[in-house]
């Protein structure tokens, strides 16, 4: 007998394996992925070039009129720089800074006043191929250069009314931008203000009340290269680090003939004092908060109104610029504590007037009742306590 093949799913599942082999084989024999024109790998081709360095500067090239504050830098796109100067007309380089992706440098010094500038340098792009960094400008040439002259000295120390004072050469226009440039920093919440006096040719910064002592202060007044307005312009910086003293003070009566100090709150000393006759306007000692500016242990006084000059007196401690000391009379020791015959000056015995003038220190405050005259705000400098805080705030160029 013949046998049969078996027949059922495994026969039928082999055919089928058998058919999918034979059609893979046909696909691979006779399909394929031809190479692309222009790929990666096609023999002679040439990569695109990097593009060139482009550089800017600021101010641009041939600019005039530049002004010293102004923003001086070089920058460049698709590329870094290297060797970049900035020099004067005499050849000395300028202080700068390049950044650290070196796309740009930026001067770091401000520069001079009617002074021709150019750059040399140079820019790099990806490939190596270099850009000059070339080009001149000129800094403005101003009308007027005006100095400024600061009040507190570096590492002083002052009494708890001093104003800080800066006082320009001429009237200042461009107020607004001044007083921006200006700073001060107390160690403390110190509150205060600036305000313009004397003609706009003075700025000064008062507490709203005295300053607490031990205060470290530090003012700054970032004047150079500055527009004080018609042309002119600021000639450099100021700056000075002061401390604020003891708290001393003086209440002087001209009705009761006294001068009484204070230290801290308690009364130090409690002298006799003849003030400016009361009759005459032109002698009266001025009602109002003085504020001690200079002592001399020798002053000559002049005064062709009441036919004095060059009168020598000893111990004088000046406490306003309408010629207010005290100092040392002996010729009047008789009137002291009773009746008042000065010219305007606090008369004391010589050695009272001499122990006050060693007691006394710059920016005391000397307050002064009783007189039917008041202290002026344009008798002097110094003469900031004779505003009120609403007064002192609105001479502020920056007043809201």
């Amino acid at each position: 007998m013949t046998g049969r093949q078996p027949t059922g799913p495994g026969r039928r599942s082999a055919q089928v394996v058998a058919l999918a082999l034979t059609a893979l084989l046909w696909l691979t024999a006779c399909t394929g992925t031809a190479p692309r024109q222009g790929s990666a790998g096609a023999q002679g081709a040439e990569p695109e070039p990097a593009p060139a360095a482009e550089v800017s500067l600021r101010p641009g090239d041939g600019a005039t009129d530049v002004e010293p504050r102004d923003e001086v830098s070089v920058t460049v796109e698709h590329g870094r720089l290297s060797e970049v100067t900035l020099a004067n007309g005499m050849g000395e380089p300028v202080d700068g800074e390049l950044a650290a992706n070196e796309r740009s440098w930026t001067t770091t010094e401000r520069l001079g006043y009617d002074k021709v500038y150019r750059w040399k340098g140079t820019a790099t792009n990806a490939d190596g191929k270099e850009t000059p960094v070339t080009g001149s400008f000129h800094t403005v040439k101003p009308a007027a250069i005006h100095g400024a002259s600061l009040n507190v000295g570096d590492g002083g120390t002052y009494g708890v009314a001093m104003p800080i004072s800066i006082t320009f050469d001429e009237p200042v226009e461009n107020k607004a931008a001044v007083e921006r440039a200006l700073s001060v920093e107390p160690s403390n919440a110190t509150e205060g203000s600036w305000a313009w006096l004397e003609l706009d040719t003075a700025v000064h910064w008062r507490p709203k009340e005295y300053w607490e002592p031990g205060t470290e202060v530090s003012v700054h007044g970032d004047l150079y290269g500055l527009a004080l307005g018609d042309g002119a312009y600021a000639e450099s910086d100021l700056s000075s680090t002061f401390t604020i003293g003891r708290r001393q003070l003086v209440r002087a009566n001209t009705q009761t003939h006294r001068m009484k100090v204070f230290v801290d709150g308690n009364q130090t000393a409690d002298y006799p004092a003849s003030f400016g006759l009361d009759s005459d306007p032109g002698r009266v000692t001025r009602n109002g908060t003085h504020v001690v500016m200079t002592k001399h242990s020798e002053y000559y006084m002049t005064n062709p109104q009441y036919d004095y000059e060059d009168f020598r007196v000893e111990w004088a401690v000046r406490i306003s610029n309408n010629g207010e000391f005290t100092h040392a009379a002996p010729w009047s020791v008789g009137s002291q504590g009773h009746t008042n015959v000065s010219h305007g000056c606090v008369n004391l015995a010589p050695a009272d007037a001499l122990e006050y003038y060693n007691l006394a220190q710059t920016g005391d405050p000397f307050e002064v009742r009783g007189s039917s005259v008041p202290l002026g705000p344009r008798d002097g400098n110094y003469h900031d306590w004779s505003y009120s805080w609403s007064e002192w705030t609105s001479m502020s160029a920056l007043q809201d």
